[in-house]
């Protein structure tokens, strides 16, 4: 008789775990409180208009070819890839942008023209950043966070001093031109932490950024969820939506299932992609592993305040991916993980998915996504978010020098009060815990639970950390480690 297993949640990692398990001849079943399956990753449709909920950045393809190659499958058995060209663009001003493309050669001579030598000095930057992803992301981060010893390698030794300097001291040794540090700092934000909290090793970013680029899935982010889904029901998983989790029954000090909507559902494994502090507290407090003191002495990554916006006309002077760094840097960093706030002047990121994908908005329309990084655990009332959206929304029209306003015609937004209600999230956070050395591998969560036996954890709060394609790693951990401890 086949081993039952019982996920919580149906976000990438929930899902690929159930991918590994089912080909590995377990009987798998996902609940999923929301109506759809995605997890953060989910997707809003509304007058026309598809906006991806979560995730907007498709990076490191690598590893979702990695995924699905292990299903003897590709990505484009389930979606279309298209490498964006430019990949994004970054404002500093009125007049004052950057226009970051699809290759090394044209990023090249985009930093030369800014700072004279930097295009030597950045082909020496991104080698070492290749060779960094390299040793991360095709070794490190596939291994299960159970030792310090997983870190040491003879790749690792030789690169041993770069786990105690940072990002920030590396990049400003280099570059001097402050427009070229902000754009090389920001593939940091993805891991979580300011550029001075984390580790030069990490700079694996800016490969994936430069060396490998930007890609936007045909009808976006959504089509790799249903991809995946697509692929986990062809394996037999079963998906139950509107199915929240309210309790992990524990007997003897194991998991034995779960309760959802007034009924138990039994299993020889309990895995929980849900939110890791809220996981636990489906547990009676003997079993939790982490005190809530344990969770609040953590750096979580950020949590957002998201506008999903509808304009009734074409937008000029934007990419695809837009940025804007026309303010300090430093200071919103500083509100975010020193003295949490509300920032003042808020960087902002800002997606227009219908740039590239006529199926984003309506014929002649334009549908925008903007985004603010926050601190987690903020107070969000309904002014609040209207405050801040005039307040990126003015500078947005002086910045890209158009009238926009009153091109609105949808609006909706999603902040801290969103990510706890939807997602359970701790403090509302939005990508997961930061990746600083401190809480890098061994030292995350775990993916097994210490104290409840035949109990398991995935996602980005675990190992190896934020974003989409650590997520789909863990989910393979998850399974990986399933399989070490048990046998069918």
């Amino acid at each position: 008789m086949k081993k039952t297993i019982h996920i919580i949640g149906s976000g990438f990692s929930s899902l690929a775990a159930s991918c590994y398990l089912a080909k590995q001849g377990y009987e798998v079943s996902i609940f999923e409180k929301n109506a759809n399956v995605g997890g953060r990753a989910r997707q809003l449709k509304k007058d026309g208009f598809t906006f991806d909920i979560g995730p907007t950045w498709y990076w490191m393809p690598d590893v979702f070819e990695r995924f699905f190659a292990d299903f003897n499958k590709t990505p484009s058995d389930y979606y279309r890839l298209e490498k964006l060209n430019p990949a994004y663009s970054v404002y500093f001003g009125k007049h004052d942008f950057i226009t970051i493309e699809d290759t090394l050669e044209k990023i090249k001579i985009a930093f030369e023209n800014e700072e004279q030598g930097s295009a030597k000095k950045l082909q020496k930057f991104i080698d070492q950043a290749q060779s960094n992803y390299n040793i991360a992301i095709k070794d490190l981060v596939y291994n299960p966070g159970e030792s310090p010893l997983e870190l040491i390698t003879p790749a690792t030794i030789k690169k041993l001093n770069q786990f105690f300097s940072t990002i920030k001291r590396d990049v400003r040794k280099a570059f001097k031109n402050k427009k070229l540090i902000q754009i090389l700092e920001f593939p940091v934000l993805f891991l979580g932490a300011k550029p001075s909290d984390t580790p030069s090793f990490y700079n694996f970013m800016n490969y994936a950024d430069f060396g490998l680029g930007t890609f936007h899935p045909k009808k976006g982010m959504y089509e790799v969820i249903l991809g995946i889904q697509s692929l986990a029901k062809a394996l037999g998983v079963s998906i139950y939506t509107n199915h929240p989790v309210d309790n992990i029954i524990v007997n003897n000090g194991s998991a034995i299932g779960i309760e959802s909507r007034g009924q138990k559902h039994f299993a020889d494994i309990i895995i929980s992609g849900a939110d890791y502090h809220h996981s636990e507290t489906l547990l009676k407090p003997e079993y939790r592993q982490y005190s809530e003191a344990y969770w609040d002495k953590k750096t979580f990554a950020p949590s957002s305040l998201l506008f999903y916006v509808g304009f009734n006309k074409k937008l000029n002077h934007v990419n695809h991916h837009t940025l804007f760094f026309d303010v300090d840097f430093d200071v919103h960093a500083k509100a975010i993980y020193d003295d949490p706030k509300w920032p003042e002047s808020p960087l902002f990121y800002a997606s227009f998915p219908s740039k590239t994908d006529s199926h984003a908005a309506p014929e002649g329309q334009e549908a925008g996504i903007f985004l603010i990084p926050l601190a987690p655990g903020l107070e969000d009332t309904p002014e609040l978010r209207d405050l801040y959206f005039d307040k990126i929304i003015s500078r947005f029209e002086h910045l890209t020098n158009q009238d926009v306003k009153k091109s609105i015609i949808l609006k909706e937004s999603f902040c801290v009060n969103d990510f706890i209600k939807d997602y359970n999230s701790y403090k509302g956070n939005a990508y997961g815990m930061a990746n600083t050395l401190l809480q890098t591998a061994f030292l995350r969560p775990k993916l097994k639970s210490k104290t409840v036996k035949n109990l398991y954890f995935t996602g980005q709060l675990t190992v190896p950390g934020p974003g989409v394609p650590p997520s789909l790693i863990s989910g393979k951990l998850v399974a990986d480690l399933v399989n070490k401890y048990h046998s069918l």
